[in-house]
């Protein structure tokens, strides 16, 4: 209820009233994916190999309407599942002999972003794709499906989540959980970012930094139970005992090669400041991560194509491992390093199809075991409306 009576409260003091929608913006994509999974061992004695295919959907369907000059708001659904694994995931598996599919609320918000401060503002209560409510350069920290819960102020972002040219900077408060008791803390996500964003010489550019950090993780105790199979499954204690005090560093820089052919090169670099000395699970020497990538195209118009890779390094207690991209996951979905290549095309209007391949190894293998590799292909077909 603290946190429901928190958002109640905001929402209050910023004085919304009762309002008549005049612009609505509905939207929507449909994602159909076959994935092939194949775990290749790094000795032939080693009997654990194994491969694994499936076909996934992912729907989001929503509207954001702009109500007056200084307040718009969100509401989405999507596909997807309520066990804290899928925290990072809207897909669902075609599995069950034709079931229907789950659908959960995805996206809940208001923004409010007053006149008086020329609407460089934005005041944003409630659950908001993370993309469009921090500054998001690629998955080495957050994954692009999370939709986070809590209060941001923004600076220099419009009512859409996208950046705008000059500074930007924000702050927020996110809740992970909650315990109805006085003597438990609630874990809590605060956020900080700042970045600056402009073009020079025909060369866009943003660069900047941000400070995670993650609070009484240690009262994060989550249990999750298959609805269809009725098997227990908790968040591993290694996650909830570490802490998670994440200095993090973006940056992208792009440009034209030719008139309808952008290109762009990013980066990340992420530190856990929290140590050893604190946290008696955290290793002080797997603490980074770091991500680069350049991609050709952007795959706009029917007729383009895209391509990109990355290369990713996360150690062992580097990120928090409940909103990295779980795609890369091999025993774990941290302690990773390897790479991605993806290919895209727009086939016809509002539609594409695509390919990545992921190769990916632990850092560290486990004691006494061998560490694999990880080969995995999807090929998605996309229609955005």
């Amino acid at each position: 209820m603290k946190k429901v009576a928190l958002l109640v409260g905001l929402a209050a003091a910023l004085g919304f009233n009762q309002a008549q929608a005049v612009d609505w913006n509905w939207n929507g994509d449909v994602r159909e994916r076959f994935e092939s999974q194949h775990t290749s061992p790094t000795a032939t004695s080693d009997a654990d190999s194994n491969s694994s295919s499936r076909v996934r959907t992912r729907v989001r369907f929503g509207v954001s309407p702009w109500i007056n000059e200084e307040l718009s708001a969100g509401v989405q659904l999507a596909t997807g599942d309520d066990q804290t694994k899928e925290t990072i995931s809207r897909n669902q598996t075609y599995i069950g002999t034709f079931q229907p599919k789950n659908i959960y609320l995805n996206e809940a918000y208001l923004d409010y972003h007053p006149m008086f401060l020329n609407g460089d503002v934005n005041v944003v209560i409630g659950k908001r794709d993370i993309s469009n409510t921090i500054i998001r350069i690629d998955n080495l920290v957050y994954d692009s499906d999370l939709t986070i819960e809590g209060a941001t102020v923004q600076y220099g972002k419009d009512a859409n989540g996208k950046e705008k040219d000059g500074l930007i900077a924000l702050a927020g408060y996110y809740f992970l959980n909650e315990n109805n008791t006085n003597t438990i803390s609630s874990p809590y996500l605060y956020l900080a970012q700042a970045a600056l964003k402009g073009e020079v010489s025909d060369v866009s550019y943003l660069f900047g930094g941000g400070y995670d950090l993650y609070k009484s993780l240690q009262n994060l105790s989550i249990v999750d139970t298959n609805a269809k199979t009725g098997v227990s499954s908790s968040v591993p204690t290694t996650w909830t005992n570490s802490g998670y005090n994440i200095a993090e560093l973006f940056g992208k820089v792009g440009g034209q090669l030719t008139e309808t052919l952008p290109w762009k090169v990013y980066g990340q670099y992420a530190l856990n400041t929290a140590s050893h000395a604190d946290h008696s699970s955290i290793d002080d020497n797997k603490r980074n991560a770091w991500l680069a990538g350049v991609t050709i195209g952007d795959a706009k118009q029917v007729g383009q194509w895209a391509l990109d890779s990355k290369y990713v390094r996360i150690e062992r207690d580097a990120v928090f491992p409940l909103f990295t991209d779980s795609d890369r996951k091999v025993n774990d979905i941290v302690n990773v390093k390897g790479f991605e290549v993806a290919g895209t095309y727009h086939l016809v209007q509002n539609f594409t199809i695509g390919a990545r391949y992921y190769q990916y190894n632990n850092i560290d293998a486990s004691a006494g075991k061998f560490n694999p590799t990880l080969h995995q292909l999807q090929l998605d077909a996309v229609v955005k409306f």
